[in-house]
């Protein structure tokens, strides 16, 4: 596909001669372009910047800015996008900060609707879905497959677990453990279950979502009186076999924020 004579385009920029960069698009220096990706007329792309394969990227979208970071002072660092995602008008990525990881990282075949916003020093994993307004702060780690409705809002360095579900304008403050479904906000946020539908559509086993839920019990359902550890300690134990309900044990153990337990019943 062509790159079309009103798009602006830096000497220092690398565009692989099948990508696709629309009217009045502006690319800037230190960007480099995969094959088969889309830039839409409008769009923004700053450097440096590295975006992988067969993307698309939406028109008046703003790419690779440099951080909203009070403590920014220019230095180079970076955005990585891999392939295959689809970034659609108006959605915002900046770049990172020396102070965090100085890189923002997008991960493969994810879906950022319109006006969402991803900020210094963001991870996002594989297949993440982040619906129309929804902003992650800075240093906000979101696993793979996780899916969060309009307009959520999640605090900075918070981490969203995979496969989770998060409720439309829900307010995140801590972090939110793999295979669940969220809705709240702050402290009214709550767990309702197992995202089970979510698991099985993404081609989890029915084993392991089984201990899942196991675990989920164990976690969610114990008594109020025992430590967490002791329950984390049992989970383990008792479902060592299943890589998925040890990795739901990890999480609250590698936790820095906290992370959300409070469920409907409780």
């Amino acid at each position: 596909m062509p790159i079309h004579s009103a798009a602006v385009i830096d000497s220092k920029a690398e565009v692989h001669k099948t990508a696709s960069i629309g009217a009045y698009a502006v690319i800037g220096p230190d960007v480099v372009i995969g094959a088969d990706t889309v830039v839409d007329a409008h769009a923004v792309i700053s450097g440096p910047t590295v975006i992988g394969q067969r993307n698309r990227i939406g028109s008046f979208s703003s790419v690779g800015s440099p951080p909203q970071d009070m403590h920014y002072k220019g230095e180079p660092t970076e955005l990585i996008i891999g392939d295959d995602n689809l970034i659609r008008e108006y959605v915002s990525i900046h770049r990172g900060t020396v102070s965090g990881r100085s890189r923002t990282v997008i991960g493969n075949s994810c879906l950022l609707m319109s006006y969402c916003h991803v900020a210094h020093d963001c991870i996002l994993h594989d297949h993440v879905i982040m619906s129309n307004v929804a902003t992650l702060a800075g240093h906000v780690e979101v696993g793979s497959y996780a899916n969060l409705g309009g307009l959520v809002a999640v605090h900075q360095f918070c981490r969203i677990g995979a496969y989770t579900y998060i409720g439309g304008m829900s307010g995140i403050s801590m972090d939110v453990p793999p295979y669940v479904i969220l809705a709240g906000t702050r402290n009214q946020m709550r767990i309702t279950g197992v995202n089970k539908i979510g698991l099985r559509r993404n081609g989890v086993s029915r084993e392991a979502v089984t201990a899942i839920e196991q675990a989920f019990k164990i976690i969610f359902r114990a008594a109020p009186e025992l430590i967490l550890q002791d329950v984390l300690a049992q989970a383990e134990q008792e479902l060592s076999s299943s890589p998925e309900a040890l990795a739901l044990v990890e999480f609250f153990r590698t936790s820095k924020r906290g992370v959300v337990k409070r469920t409907e019943e409780s």
